[in-house]
């Protein structure tokens, strides 16, 4: 008995032990999520923090360039092809697909997800599809992750609309063209404010000089 008592006993101060190591380690180690993150880590957002509000593709149309928007297509040119009554890849051709109904190339085996959506590729409906396809149309076949520019996708819409599409742009939003208007409305108040506020010597001595020469 008095060896089952000892054993016992050894037992409870091991583990006594143990657990207040335990203790004792998870306070040397705990620590607190910093207010401000290091870095942004894509996916993990920062507690307290409000993202900024994405450019309108209204807005990123009237700034992206058709141009642009070929070199970002290079990425898409192993899939799609877009000339006209170009092959199918592993994508449809893209010639004209602006303004087109969703799944409209025919003989192409679209998924159902993006096939059975109604409308037409609009500008916007083309936006949030690069922008995520996997959320556009969940469950499609396409693999791409997406372009988080907006610009990016602008300049691509543009290059797609350049072929065989040829849409009207829309104009940018009335708030976008409001601030251009009063940045130039500024920029000429300050030339105005410039000019009033000039040497009045130097100008004297300008008047001087021309009277000079007038009486030469």
């Amino acid at each position: 008995m008095s060896q089952f008592n000892t054993i016992a006993g050894w037992a409870l101060a091991g583990g006594i032990v143990a657990l207040g190591s335990s203790i004792v380690t998870a306070e040397m180690w705990h620590a607190e999520r910093p207010e401000e993150m290091g870095y942004v880590v894509e996916g993990v957002e920062v507690e307290g923090g409000e993202g900024e509000e994405e450019m309108s593709i209204e807005a990123a149309l009237n700034q992206a360039t058709v141009e642009q928007g070929e070199a970002v297509f290079a990425r898409c040119a192993s899939c799609h092809t877009i000339n006209q009554g170009g092959a199918d890849g592993i994508g449809p051709n893209l010639y004209g697909v602006l303004g087109a109904p969703h799944g409209h190339v025919a003989g192409f085996a679209y998924s159902s997800e993006l096939a059975g959506i109604p409308g037409n590729w609009t500008f916007q409906a083309m936006s949030d599809w690069l922008r995520r396809p996997s959320e556009y149309a969940p469950g499609t076949k396409m693999s791409f992750a997406g372009l988080s520019d907006p610009l990016d996708r602008a300049a691509v819409i543009l290059y797609l609309n350049a072929n065989g599409s040829n849409l009207p742009i829309p104009a940018p939003p009335a708030d976008d063209a409001a601030e251009e208007d009063e940045a130039a409305t500024e920029g000429e108040d300050e030339a105005i404010e410039d000019a009033e506020n000039a040497d009045p010597e130097a100008e004297a001595a300008t008047e001087a000089e021309v009277g000079d020469a007038a009486g030469e």
